[in-house]
């Protein structure tokens, strides 16, 4: 998976998104989602005491509907005492304060968390499939259990996504943006302590709690990379291709380190062996990104193309704001179509590092992606008014030599002797590359 560029523009609006989930209950309180956009709301019903002596008491709020009238959902009897519980949770509600309030536990607490878990999960794979169909095709291939928590990543990678380039984000200023995107890196926070805010935050809880080696580092670079994306605050231009790959990296290669404990890895090779192979193939699929949308970023006002690589070729800036399609733009794009086959290649190298069941579907993903690259050879390099695709047909054509990859993997290479790869805010990744070719042969 990779931050697709087309899906932030001309979304769909998503109408009565989630509108059937609801996060555990709170002693003498029933959370009730609200949807905006694919994120959830919560809105908070005080359970009164004349509530409480009723067929209200303790009720949770299932499927968006009080459980009145006999509607089947999960209930959950109120003693007595917890009305001074309740009357404590308002008290901490009214001032702010979400880290104290008390837990309703119990076997029907569980068996709640388990139906609205489920429910979780099933609309995190119906918005995969909707957003990231390659990726969703690819995620079909994995275990069960595996499958669901990328979907819960890619959900949550998708609403961090939103902020910057989702329907509402079109009216805020960039200083609401800004804060809103400190506000989710709280909301991150909080969820790796084990306190989601609604349904879909609850399906990140789980995978956390089932990969405890998942680390939080990537998940607040890929905020920092949304930043990078903000009008008025980020950029929309790149001198060199160091900050290119720097943006790549919190967008899309964070997406390898964030999947890597939910793969898992082969037998004698750790999670640190094979960090560099999954940023690199989160950098190729941004790359790919890039190039395949060139003409619709131009119209955004963005070039995400270095401009040191421009001036290499001799092509204007204005140029690629104007659609213009030369032989120099043609060689920019070789070359860059060029780059982006060396960071496949360096993917490749960790297929055989993946756990076995892991690889067809990374495989199957990486060849499916990396024909986008053809793709753009075939419509003569005009990304400006073609579109570059990997049709359905194709797809499926690319699984039977996916899974012949997958199974005749060859060695594991660690004995790699190379420079260091550095991207990242918070802490230098100790990881390798070759160095990209300085020259260029058609």
């Amino acid at each position: 998976m990779t931050r697709d560029s087309n899906a932030t523009r001309g979304r769909r609006q998503r109408s009565a998104l989630l509108a059937a989930l609801a996060l555990p209950c709170v002693s003498g309180f029933a959370f009730s989602p609200q949807v905006q956009s694919l994120g959830v709301q919560p809105t908070i019903t005080v359970i009164t005491d004349r509530q409480s002596s009723s067929r209200f008491a303790g009720s949770c709020v299932s499927a968006g509907r009080s459980c009145a009238g006999g509607s089947p959902c999960t209930s959950m009897t109120t003693s007595t005492g917890s009305m001074s519980k309740a009357m404590e949770n308002a008290k901490r509600l009214s001032k702010g304060d979400l880290d104290n309030l008390e837990l309703v536990r119990g076997p029907a607490e569980s068996q709640r968390r388990t139906i609205v878990l489920n429910q979780a999960y099933a609309e995190c794979e119906r918005i995969t499939g909707i957003f990231a169909k390659t990726f969703y095709l690819g995620t079909k291939f994995m275990s069960p259990v595996g499958r669901k928590a990328i979907w819960a990543i890619y959900v949550w990678c998708r609403r961090t996504d939103d902020i910057v380039d989702g329907p509402r984000a079109m009216v805020r200023g960039k200083k609401s943006m800004q804060q809103e995107l400190a506000d989710w890196t709280v909301r991150l926070e909080d969820v790796w302590r084990g306190k989601p805010r609604d349904a879909l935050d609850l399906a990140l809880v789980d995978v956390r709690e089932s990969y405890p080696s998942l680390p939080i580092a990537p998940f607040k670079d890929m905020i920092d990379g949304m930043v990078m994306d903000v009008p008025g605050i980020g950029k929309n231009r790149y001198q060199t291709f160091k900050e290119l790959e720097l943006y790549c990296y919190r967008v899309a290669g964070t997406v390898g380190l964030m999947t890597l404990p939910i793969l898992k890895t082969a037998e004698g090779v750790s999670q640190e062996d094979a960090k560099f192979p999954a940023l690199s193939l989160g950098i190729a699929l941004q790359l790919t990104n890039i190039l395949r949308d060139v003409g619709e970023d131009a119209v955004r006002g963005r070039i995400y193309l270095p401009l040191e690589d421009l001036e290499r070729f001799g092509v204007d800036p204005e140029n690629i704001m104007n659609g213009i399609l030369d032989s120099n733009y043609k060689a920019l794009m070789k070359f860059q179509i060029s780059r982006a086959r060396f960071y496949y290649k360096q993917a490749q190298r960790g297929i055989p590092m993946l756990a076995a069941e892991s690889r067809l579907p990374v495989q199957a993903s990486l060849d499916m992606y990396s024909k986008i690259l053809r793709a753009i050879e075939t419509n003569d390099y005009d990304n400006f008014r073609k579109r570059a695709y990997t049709s359905k047909t194709e797809k499926l054509l690319t699984l039977p030599l996916s899974w012949w990859r997958s199974v005749n993997v060859g060695k594991v290479e660690l004995d790699i002797d190379e420079r260091e790869f550095e991207v990242t805010r918070f802490d230098k990744i100790e990881l390798e590359r070759e160095p990209f070719p300085q020259g260029f042969e058609e």
